[in-house]
């Protein structure tokens, strides 16, 4: 019997790439209000799916700053909703959390080390890994950090725009974390999705501070530290996350050189 597969938050950056990996899934984007818990019963019930894959979420970091109780609902309350309901169902749930439930005061972090946020996303993110948790235990939690691909606004896309608008373009160069293209991230979501139950740490690979990812990017790019460039939501100076459990994707080099690749193709037509 073929598997019956929902992807929630389909028409985002990594929904997209997640359509391609499932392409006869039933897809939802904001038709479906994941804060909604009657919708979200009734729709999940009556669909009765295998597998639910939700990438939906509220992932504007500063804007979770000046809209808490937004980012609570979808990102803390809304995976609580959909977790019960493939308990009842019997589906598998796949839910992507962030490298932001971690404070940056060590490197790097495994799946088991505790999580201590330090901004409104980060605790709103882990409210929802908590709820899901607590609600059934056939789930796989993604904790992933610094993603980029087509379809949503990303941090490439920002460099290259800012780029050709600025004649400098400063980018902090104290913040360190792991890149993550899309297109590879739902590629493992399909080796995952069939593996063991749990949480797991899914990036490209390799360290950067935003001034090196910016450098890979574009060519006037200068570094800066945090205190000069002061954010809405504070950020942790070190969220690398550690890949214990799977085999380890290209490095994010490798992954930036073909999405830029793909940016070119769109050029030239």
């Amino acid at each position: 019997m073929a598997q019956k597969v929902l992807i929630l938050g389909a028409s985002g950056m990594l929904g997209t790439d997640l359509q391609k990996v499932y392409p006869d899934a039933v897809c939802r984007g904001h038709e479906l209000d994941i804060t909604d818990e009657a919708a979200v019963f009734s729709f999940i019930s009556d669909l009765k799916p295998s597998l639910v894959i939700n990438a939906a979420a509220f992932t504007n970091v500063d804007g979770c700053e000046d809209h808490e109780d937004l980012a609570f609902a979808v990102n803390g309350e809304g995976p609580g909703y959909i977790a019960a309901v493939c308990h009842e169902v019997g589906a598998t749930l796949v839910h992507y959390s962030t490298d932001y439930v971690f404070d940056g005061s060590q490197e790097p972090y495994t799946e088991s080390d505790i999580p201590n946020p330090i901004n409104v996303y980060g605790a709103s993110k882990l409210r929802g890994e908590r709820a899901i948790m607590a609600a059934m235990e056939d789930y796989r939690i993604i904790r992933t950090s610094w993603l980029f691909g087509q379809n949503g606004p990303n941090f490439v896309d920002t460099m290259l725009r800012i780029s050709d608008e600025m004649e400098t373009v400063r980018v902090v160069e104290d913040q360190y974390g792991k890149p993550t293209y899309t297109v590879d991230l739902a590629a493992k979501t399909l080796v995952i999705a069939n593996g063991e139950p749990g949480m797991y740490h899914i990036t490209n690979e390799g360290v950067c501070s935003w001034f090196e990812f910016a450098s890979a990017i574009i060519p006037n790019v200068e570094p800066c530290s945090s205190e000069e460039f002061i954010r809405p939501a504070k950020r942790p100076k070190f969220s690398v996350l550690e890949n214990t459990k799977t085999c380890p994707m290209r490095p994010w080099q490798a992954a930036l050189k073909e999405y830029l690749g793909t940016k070119n193709m769109e050029t030239s037509l």
